[in-house]
């Protein structure tokens, strides 16, 4: 069981995230809570942000042309909300993203659609060049309020052995 607190003096407590390596087992669930309801707000926002001009996703009259009927979610929203969400569980106390594989975008998600995250462990193993340290590979899975599936990625990751994260060489951490 991951400790989300550390005593840092006498009856005095400091709320802490994320995993070292070593509290990664392969074959471990992780359910990323609190789930997220995506608005038209966050879709027209990404969407503009990131410069993407396709019609699907800000112009409703376009879209009730397509076989949705209305405006598609940008992939890419979704995708970061869940990296976003799986941060507490799995990346908090990252040194680095390595890498992202097989991107999958299983099923549409529209506005007013609630994401749900969870990651399982793959797979991890001590680096070889860099002591303290440990690679970890997880599956994060994105599914909607019903339960229904609409985005799965591989994420590696380089992840500190206790005592070795950036938060437990700063004071105020």
């Amino acid at each position: 069981m991951v400790q989300n607190w550390k005593e840092v003096g006498p009856n005095r407590y400091r709320e802490t995230f994320g995993r070292y390596f070593e509290d990664f087992h392969v074959g471990d669930i992780y359910e990323h809570r609190p789930g997220k309801t995506v608005t038209e707000y966050d879709n027209h926002l990404f969407t503009l942000l990131t410069l993407n001009t396709h019609p699907m996703h800000f112009d409703v009259e376009f879209a009730k042309a397509s076989e949705f009927k209305r405006n598609l979610v940008v992939s890419p929203y979704t995708l970061a909300l869940l990296i976003g969400m799986s941060v507490t569980d799995v990346s908090q106390k990252a040194i680095a993203n390595l890498g992202m594989e097989e991107v999958k975008f299983t099923a549409p998600v529209f506005a007013g659609d609630t994401i749900y995250g969870e990651s399982e462990v793959l797979a991890k193993r001590e680096s070889q060049s860099r002591p303290g340290q440990g690679i970890v590979t997880v599956l994060t899975r994105g599914l909607n309020q019903d339960g229904v599936m609409v985005c799965t990625f591989k994420r590696n990751m380089l992840i500190p052995a206790r005592g070795n994260a950036v938060e437990d060489k700063v004071e105020n951490y």
